[in-house]
C-alpha cells in the first residue's frame, strides 16, 4: 500500500492509492473476543479509530483546494471511502474498488452511504454497498465514479497534467466553483452524518459483526441473524 498526501500546488492536493488500500473491521479484528472486558476494549479501539477515519475523510473533503485520487489497485472498504471524499478521480486500468462491509454484518462507517449515492445515485450505490460487489475502472468510469481510465504506466502523469491545468486557472475560481458545488450537496447531509455515526456504533455491538467477521477467518459463509 502507497498513499501519498499531499502533494500539493497552489490549488489541488492529489493522492496516489497504489496497490491495496484498506482499512475496515476485518482489518482491525484480528480476533473474536471471548471476555467481556477485552471485548469491550477492543471495541473502543475500533471507534477510536474509525472516528480517526472519519475525521480524515471529512477534513480532505473539507479543503479549499480540488482533491484528486489517482486508483492504481484496489481501492477495498475504508480506502474506497478515502476515494469518495476526494473531488476528482482518475483510475488505472486495472484498478478495482468494492464496499465488502455488508459481508461483514456492517456498513461503511466513514461516509460511503451518503456520498456514493449523490455520485452514482440511491439504487446503484444500495447495490454497490449491500452486496459488495468488486467493480473494475471501466465501471467505475461508466458509473461517473472516476472521470477517466488510463494505462498504469500513464495513471501518474495523466493526473499531473490534471492538477496543472487546474492550478493554472484563478484560484478565487476554483475553491469558488468547489465550495457552492459544497453548499448544494449540504442540505440533509448534516442528518445523513449523524443517523450514519448513531447506526454504525450501534451495530459495533452486534452478534452480526462479530459473525461476519468469525466466518471471514475461518473462511466459510456468515449466518447472520439480525442481532
Amino acid at each position: 500500500m502507497s498513499v501519498e498526501v499531499p502533494r500539493t500546488l497552489a490549488q489541488f492536493n492529489w493522492i496516489d492509492f497504489t496497490g491495496k488500500y484498506e482499512i475496515g473491521l476485518a482489518a482491525l479484528r484480528k480476533r473474536i473476543r471471548t471476555l467481556d472486558s477485552q471485548r469491550l476494549a477492543d471495541l473502543r479501539q475500533i471507534e477510536q479509530a474509525l472516528e480517526t477515519h472519519k475525521e480524515d475523510t471529512g477534513a480532505i473533503e473539507a479543503l479549499p483546494q480540488i482533491v484528486i485520487a489517482a486508483l492504481n489497485g484496489f481501492a477495498r472498504a475504508g480506502g474506497a471511502e478515502l476515494a469518495l471524499a476526494c473531488d476528482i478521480r482518475l483510475a488505472a486500468a486495472h484498478a478495482t474498488m468494492a464496499y465488502p462491509e455488508a459481508g461483514w454484518g456492517s456498513f461503511p462507517g466513514a461516509g460511503a452511504p451518503y456520498r456514493l449515492a449523490s455520485i452514482v445515485g440511491r439504487g446503484r450505490a444500495l447495490e454497490l454497498i449491500c452486496t459488495s460487489r468488486v467493480i473494475d475502472a471501466s465501471e467505475m468510469e461508466r458509473l461517473g465514479l472516476v472521470q477517466g481510465v488510463y494505462p498504469a504506466d500513464r495513471l501518474g502523469e495523466t493526473t499531473r497534467d490534471l492538477a496543472e491545468r487546474i492550478a493554472a486557472a484563478g484560484p478565487l475560481a476554483t475553491r469558488g466553483a468547489k465550495r457552492i458545488m459544497g453548499a448544494r450537496l449540504d442540505p440533509g447531509l448534516t442528518a445523513a452524518r449523524e443517523l450514519s455515526d448513531a447506526l454504525r456504533y450501534a451495530i459495533e455491538w452486534s452478534d452480526d459483526v462479530d459473525e461476519g467477521i468469525a466466518a471471514q477467518r475461518d473462511g466459510r459463509v456468515p449466518r447472520f441473524t439480525g442481532r
